[in-house]
């Protein structure tokens, strides 16, 4: 079981807007001992989002989706996570006086009495049209709720309604799955070397360190730093360090120059 995040909307993919949820989410995850294991950025596109969704609903991964859940002509992700699951679209009926309750509160806010039976309040009742069997999300900054199916949760593509409502979700229902498998990283820069020349000893290193996963980030460098490679390891704390006293002894063999970070 993995965590997954997608995020939908054309304006992210064309750089109309800079997505916001993919550090915060990774910043959510891990201040609950959780990481996130795979993301995607989809387009306002029934197709594909329903394609994503057939294949995330048929894994065991916990996932998160943002945005494309109003009610806008672009807005397909409430429709493809019911045809996803070959579910009918209906009206849920708490979302339905969440909604109600906050156009009341809206008109009130005007001074003016809301006509909740007038066409555009109405079509705002799509906002709670969802899979049968769907569960809702409270939304914390305007009452008007996202939804739950099947270890998928589904919240608006707005930061403020967004970052709350996962949080939310997290801590209701994965509790117990905060701080459960602690992990640790560390690195070194190694300098002028070649990441060829030091795949063989990263080969080693994984093979017999099963709870570790390697990593190497090269840098071209620039006028204040040297062209190096930063390589480490992370995982189970106590298979990382005993890697990470390997990797600088073979370092050291290899008569490598490397730093601490």
């Amino acid at each position: 079981m993995a965590i997954g995040l997608i995020i939908i909307g054309d304006e992210i993919l064309s750089g109309r807007r800079h997505d916001q949820h993919f550090p915060k989410v990774l910043q959510i995850l891990a201040a609950r001992g959780l990481q996130l294991g795979w993301a995607e950025i989809l387009p306002d596109d029934p197709a594909r989002i329903t394609a994503a969704l057939k294949r995330t609903f048929a894994s065991s991964d916990i996932v998160f989706c943002c945005g494309g859940i109003g009610a806008t002509p672009d807005d397909h992700t409430r429709q493809a996570a019911a045809d996803a699951l070959g579910l009918p679209l209906v009206l849920h009926e708490e979302g339905k006086r969440n909604i109600q309750q906050r156009i009341l509160q809206m008109g009130y806010e005007a001074g003016q009495a809301a006509d909740l039976e007038s066409a555009e309040n109405l079509h705002r009742l799509k906002m709670a049209e969802f899979a049968e069997g769907a569960e809702l999300i409270p939304n914390p900054y305007n009452n008007i709720a996202g939804f739950s199916l099947r270890q998928h949760y589904f919240v608006p593509g707005f930061p403020v309604m967004a970052w709350p409502m996962i949080e939310w979700v997290l801590d209701q229902h994965y509790s117990h799955l905060y701080n459960r498998a602690p992990r640790i990283e560390q690195s070194v820069l190694v300098y002028e070397a070649a990441e060829s020349a030091l795949t063989p000893l990263m080969q080693m290193l994984e093979a017999d360190y099963p709870g570790v996963k390697i990593f190497s980030l090269p840098s071209v460098g620039d006028a204040q730093t040297r062209r190096h490679i930063e390589l480490g390891v992370k995982g189970e704390p106590v298979q990382t360090a005993a890697a990470f006293r390997q990797l600088c002894a073979e370092l050291t063999k290899l008569h490598v120059e490397f730093s601490n970070i």
